[in-house]
């Protein structure tokens, strides 16, 4: 069906495939991260297992020591770094590489990672070894992830404002489910290694979901006009202009040509945009959804994480507490957010409002470190009742899903149609250079509490 203003997304099936494209993009690393408790458990030294409780030796018992209570600070620098240098990267050769290869390729290289993963869980292997693969398989990842998500937000920057919408949703959906595998691990008990060759196989089914619906999307008239609307424009443009041209060359009589350019394109399609003159049009969301991460990583989950509950030891609650007040709390109320950009966008692009609520977000901050988080050295507590733990983390998931989704789609809309696919490639990476910056300020956090 076609109107004036172009083809409608029938059965919104456009609007479907970017969902499960950001679904894909984050689902891999979310199950990635659930599945901690098996990369842990694999560091132990298979020689000394079954005698942890007469070590005799030091030696080993020291580096499995070490590999495992470094596991989780070697994982956030080998996310954090490359998915920034990446994100980066991406937002310069884009221009370079077509869009086919960087999203086609990605999703099949995450692929390969996580049927590579899947087979390993029944192949042994010394904690090291093991850990050096795991690391190089989380570096891949993010890598190839970061060159993912800048391209579909590019992608995405040249449709309508509302479908960068379905990407942030389908991302805040993926962490639903690493939430809710979480608790289910807990509530079955220590899962068997076995059973992680079926949960790996299954983040490789949701990429081959995605791959087959990013083909899928060429075929479809909405997306097709969008996306070639301004080269098809400009294309038609010359075609008359050169009509034209023919025409006065025709009627005059001395073979000079007069000018006539009181319509003139916009650009040509094979014109290179400015980055940098693109940031200096959209700076205000960059920086405003750097800003709305920086705050959010900054606290989640480095801080929530370590709240204790007040209302008894030892109990079912206790066992639940950060499983549900924290993680499905916040990836609940964070895909609420993001999903409610697409009912309306308020405030506007263009309101001075929409910065204001992200500088204000800051406050959340100081109320989660006065809140009941363990062990404590300098901050008393204040809201010690699980209550106002609860309340804060409504507050903070939610608007962190409904500023950082305004971000995203009015970036894109504050510059030309042929620089929509650059500017999306931008706000990626101020978005991922907020995660960046959380992740580093986190630590100042703690040594405050």
């Amino acid at each position: 069906m076609t109107t004036r203003d172009g083809p409608q997304d029938r059965y919104k099936a456009v609007w479907l495939i970017f969902f499960i494209l950001g679904l894909g993009t984050l689902l891999p690393w979310n199950f990635f991260m659930t599945a901690r408790q098996y990369f842990i458990d694999r560091l132990a030294d298979p020689q000394n297992t079954s005698c942890l409780s007469n070590q005799t030796s030091v030696g080993t018992a020291s580096e499995r020591s070490y590999l495992q209570s470094m596991f989780d600070n070697f994982m956030t620098l080998c996310s954090m770094v490359p998915l920034l240098i990446f994100t980066c990267l991406n937002s310069f050769i884009h221009q370079r590489i077509p869009q086919q290869i960087r999203i086609l390729g990605s999703l099949v290289a995450i692929g390969l990672v996580f049927l590579i993963t899947a087979i390993m869980v029944k192949v042994t292997m010394e904690p090291l070894p093991f850990f050096v693969f795991t690391m190089v398989s989380i570096v891949f990842i993010n890598s190839f992830g970061a060159m993912l998500q800048g391209s579909l937000f590019g992608l995405a920057g040249l449709l309508p404002a509302s479908y960068t919408t379905p990407i942030m949703s389908g991302q805040g959906l993926a962490g639903i489910f690493a939430a809710l595998a979480m608790i289910i691990s807990i509530s079955i008990g220590a899962q068997q290694p076995e059973s992680y060759i079926g949960y790996f196989t299954t983040a490789c089914v949701a990429i081959l979901l995605a791959v087959v619906s990013y083909i899928l999307l060429p075929r479809m008239d909405f997306f097709r006009y969008y996306s070639m609307k301004d080269k098809t424009e400009y294309r038609v443009y010359n075609a008359e202009l050169e009509t034209k041209r023919d025409l006065i060359k025709k009627d005059e009589p001395n073979g000079m040509e007069q000018s006539n350019s009181k319509i003139i394109p916009v650009h040509s399609p094979d014109e290179k945009p400015s980055v940098i003159s693109i940031f200096k049009k959209l700076w205000v969301m960059a920086v405003s959804v750097c800003l709305v991460f920086t705050v959010t990583i900054g606290v989640f989950p480095s801080i929530t994480a370590k709240v204790s509950t007040t209302l008894g030891k030892e109990n079912k609650w206790d066992l639940y507490f950060i499983s549900v007040s924290c993680f499905l709390i916040f990836n609940v109320f964070d895909w609420t957010g993001r999903s409610l950009t697409a009912l309306f966008t308020w405030p506007g692009k263009d309101s001075c409002l929409l910065p204001v609520m992200v500088v204000l977000r800051i406050i959340f901050i100081p109320l989660f470190m006065l809140c009941n988080v363990q062990p404590r050295n300098h901050l008393p507590v204040i809201f010690s009742h699980d209550a106002w733990y609860i309340i804060f983390m409504i507050f903070f998931s939610f608007s962190n899903g409904y500023l950082a989704s305004l971000c995203m789609c009015f970036g894109p809309k504050k510059v030309l149609a042929h620089e929509a696919e650059t500017a999306g490639a931008v706000m990626a990476f101020f978005l991922t250079l907020g995660l960046a910056l959380g992740a580093a300020i986190s630590f100042l956090f703690q040594i405050l509490i």
